[in-house]
C-alpha cells in the first residue's frame, strides 16, 4: 500500500538532509521515500547497491543511507554500508531488515530498524543520526 502524506517540504531544497533509499521492493521504497519527502527531507532512490554506488559517486550532498539488507545481486545492505564508509565515511547509514539473523549480524556494526517498521520510527532513527 502506498501511503499519501500532505505535508509539504519545508525550506530550502539545497538545505535540507538528503536520504538516499535503497530498497528493492518498489512499493516499500515508495512508500517510505513518500513519508521522508513529506518530513522534510530531500530523498533519492535506488533498488540495488550497484544503483546507490552511482548515485553515492555522482551525488555530493547525501547524508544518509537507508537500506534494506536482502537485495538482489552480489552486493547486499551490509556490504554496501562497508562500501559507504570507505569510500564516503561523512555520510551515515542505516540499515533494515525483516529477517533477524540479519539484524543481529547488522546491528554490531551498524544502526538497524527492524522490518516492519513504523515510518515515524525510521525518521527518528534519521533525525537521531544526523544530530538533529
Amino acid at each position: 500500500m502506498i501511503a499519501s502524506f500532505d505535508v509539504p517540504p519545508q525550506g530550502d531544497p539545497a538545505s535540507r538532509p538528503t536520504i538516499l533509499v535503497v530498497e528493492d521492493e518498489v512499493l516499500v521504497r515508495l512508500d517510505i521515500a513518500a513519508f521522508l519527502r513529506s518530513r522534510g527531507f530531500r530523498v533519492l532512490e535506488a533498488g540495488n547497491a550497484y544503483e546507490a554506488i552511482q548515485l553515492l559517486d555522482a551525488e555530493q550532498d547525501i547524508d544518509l543511507v537507508f537500506s534494506d539488507i536482502t537485495m538482489p545481486g552480489s552486493l547486499n545492505g551490509m556490504d554496501l554500508a562497508r562500501w559507504v564508509r570507505h569510500k564516503h565515511n561523512r555520510v551515515k547509514v542505516l540499515l533494515t531488515s525483516g529477517t533477524a539473523n540479519n539484524v543481529q549480524l547488522a546491528s554490531r556494526d551498524n544502526e538497524v530498524v527492524e522490518k516492519p517498521y513504523h515510518p515515524s520510527d525510521v525518521e527518528k532513527n534519521i533525525r537521531r543520526l544526523l544530530g538533529n
